[in-house]
């Protein structure tokens, strides 16, 4: 059992990889000129080239394997559920509440993002009834029972930001054991499924997962900075005041 810290150490940033800022910045910028160039009308040909590509090549087995797969980016009943539980569990074996800051911060950083680009930006699904030409915009007026929340994909960016949590606390847990390869697997193997399942079946435009890409990227770093075992806790959860895990 991990003991608590005799003298809690110099709360700094954890490094990251490529390291700098630059690299968040990069992906700020790419996010904002993807949403201005939407806003311009540029890319709306290739979203709508693809939907109509995707509608063209629906045979059951590979429509019924992508509507599986696609599961995988549910972030309220499978993703939560599962970084939750493992959450706990890293928690009462390691005697510590640190576990849980973590699962606050991913839950807190999709929130007051991704939530509120989908309200502002009002774009249709691919799938909408209403004329391509305009299901297609963004910054779009749609009629209030029209579904107005595709941009970014919160599939991808869920993905994304939960699944990294989720290779964090099962490294906790195996005590750093988890194979590297397989951590890297947990990390990067959802995200490009649902990039590739949300387009095919039309769930997303092309440029939703790709946005989603840039901003949920950009959150699983702010995520990864954290020193989540330093941050000070009240006096009263001394007892449950250890450090889990540092970031692979």
């Amino acid at each position: 059992m991990l003991k608590p810290s005799a003298v809690r150490r110099d709360l700094r940033l954890r490094p990251v990889r490529p390291a700098g800022w630059w690299f968040d910045a990069l992906l700020l910028v790419g996010f904002g000129a993807l949403t201005v160039a939407l806003a311009r009308g540029a890319l709306l040909g290739l979203d709508l080239a693809v939907r109509e590509w995707a509608y063209a090549h629906h045979p059951a087995p590979i429509y019924w394997t992508a509507r599986v797969l696609n599961f995988l980016g549910q972030g309220g009943w499978l993703l939560m559920p599962i970084a939750g539980a493992l959450g706990l569990a890293v928690a009462w074996r390691a005697r510590t509440v640190r576990p849980l800051l973590l699962l606050a911060g991913a839950f807190v950083l999709l929130y007051l993002t991704v939530g509120p680009l989908k309200v502002l930006t009002d774009r249709a699904a691919p799938s909408s009834d209403l004329p391509p030409s305009e299901s297609v915009r963004i910054f779009n007026d749609l009629p209030p029972t029209e579904y107005d929340l595709s941009y970014p994909s919160g599939h991808v960016a869920n993905a994304i930001v939960w699944y990294a949590v989720i290779a964090v606390l099962l490294t906790a847990l195996t005590a750093g054991r988890l194979h590297p390869t397989v951590h890297r697997l947990i990390r990067f193997a959802p995200p490009a499924i649902l990039l590739v399942t949300t387009t095919y079946l039309n769930f997303h435009w092309l440029t939703d997962g790709v946005a989603a890409l840039l901003l949920g990227l950009f959150l699983d770093r702010l995520l990864h900075r954290v020193p989540w075992d330093d941050l000070p806790l009240p006096g009263r959860l001394r007892e449950w005041d250890r450090p889990f895990i540092s970031y692979p």
